[in-house]
């Protein structure tokens, strides 16, 4: 049996459901471009309960974290959080998490779906021993993300507190719907907006969670806010340039080739640090890189890049951007040929394709995502 979220009921009523990750989650619900669109343009909605969620308290909670994520948690401040990895003792990926620092020896950890129960039980198993308590709240607190231009008015026209004062990966406890809930100035979007954790909200009653997400939606209807599902999410993240558990990054990828060394902190003890620190010291075989088409063409995960016929790497996201009508992909290629503006190819079929590296975000930042403009 598929495993549920709160807000299933809606789920089936209104979207187009797909298996992910042992859960029935909608893969869209008006359609994956115009609800990609919609977040760029104004504002959509997610129901991310899907993901994994547990709390870690205890004197030593800090200390602990610190030890099994790449990230200086010491230097998260009551209200901030931050983008971290786990890796294995070889410096492989476990998984990409986002820790939160809620009270003063009280921290949430949030991770990928389809690690629920691996990451809770390695979480766990590190803990024994010391001076915290963890607990999986993964079914007891619902997530949703608003996300776009206009979520903040959106999101504000529910809050009992402002919401102006919450900087980017800033969080703070206020009441919507007379729900107590965590609202977070993050999000897998590229673009700016808040993902909401509705405490109190175990599955077998629903209510709260679907009175916060009801709200939103009817206070949204004024300002573009769509219902969106897994498909625009993956769509916008990948325009963002950030990676996907699975395909982008596991535990064969370490932080250096997939560049995201900048949640590596060094000067502190992590589980993988010596792997990691060695790497970094001889220098990755391959890296990430962003691949922008030039056609109208649609690269997929799996299609090897090329380089005056001989194969380098190979794409591990790709799709058709709706934001600028051509194809992006991310993938790994031998080191030598990473360097931004290299005139590279993607086998499509029996085609190459010309494609040329860049550096994500794909879309202009001066008109779409946080940074934005105009």
């Amino acid at each position: 049996m598929p495993k549920i979220v709160q807000l299933q009921r809606f789920h089936e009523q209104h979207g187009h459901l797909t298996e992910f990750s042992g859960f029935n989650m909608p893969l869209w619900f008006s359609g994956i471009i115009p609800e990609a669109l919609a977040v760029r343009n104004a504002a959509g909605m997610f129901d991310v309960s899907h993901m994994g969620r547990a709390m870690i308290r205890g004197r030593a909670a800090q200390g602990f974290l610190d030890r099994i994520t790449t990230n200086d948690v010491a230097s998260l401040g009551i209200g901030r959080a931050h983008y971290a990895l786990m890796c294995n003792l070889d410096g492989g990926i476990k998984d990409d998490v986002t820790v939160y620092r809620v009270g003063e020896q009280e921290y949430l950890i949030v991770y990928n779906a389809g690690n629920r129960e691996k990451d809770y039980d390695w979480i766990l198993g590190n803990s024994r021993g010391l001076d915290v308590i963890v607990e999986d709240v993964s079914d007891d607190v619902a997530m949703f993300a608003v996300q776009g231009p206009k979520a903040r008015e959106i999101v504000q026209g529910l809050s009992s507190k402002p919401l102006a004062d919450i900087q980017r990966f800033g969080c703070s406890w206020t009441e919507l719907a007379d729900a107590r809930t965590l609202v977070s100035r993050t999000g897998y979007t590229g673009e700016d907006g808040f993902e909401i954790f509705v405490w109190d909200s175990p599955i077998s009653d629903p209510a709260k969670p679907q009175a916060v997400w009801d709200r939103l939606l009817d206070i949204g209807k004024l300002h573009g806010l769509e219902p969106c599902g897994l498909g625009a999410r993956d769509l916008l993240r990948l325009e963002a340039g950030m990676c996907l558990y699975g395909s982008d990054i596991d535990e064969t990828t370490n932080p250096i080739e997939a560049r995201l060394g900048f949640v590596v902190k060094l000067h502190k003890d992590f589980i993988g640090k010596e792997r990691i620190q060695e790497i970094k010291e001889k220098g990755a075989a391959r890296l990430r890189v962003g691949l922008l088409t030039l056609k109208r063409v649609i690269p997929r995960p799996g299609f090897k890049i090329h380089h005056r016929g001989g194969i380098i790497g190979t794409v591990t996201s790709g799709t058709l951007s709706p934001v600028l009508n051509t194809g992006i992909a991310m993938g790994y290629v031998e080191t030598q040929f990473s360097k931004e503006g290299s005139e590279l190819e993607i086998q499509i079929r029996e085609r190459l394709e010309k494609a040329r590296v860049v550096r994500p975000p794909f879309y202009d930042i001066t008109r779409y995502g946080y940074l934005r403009k105009i």
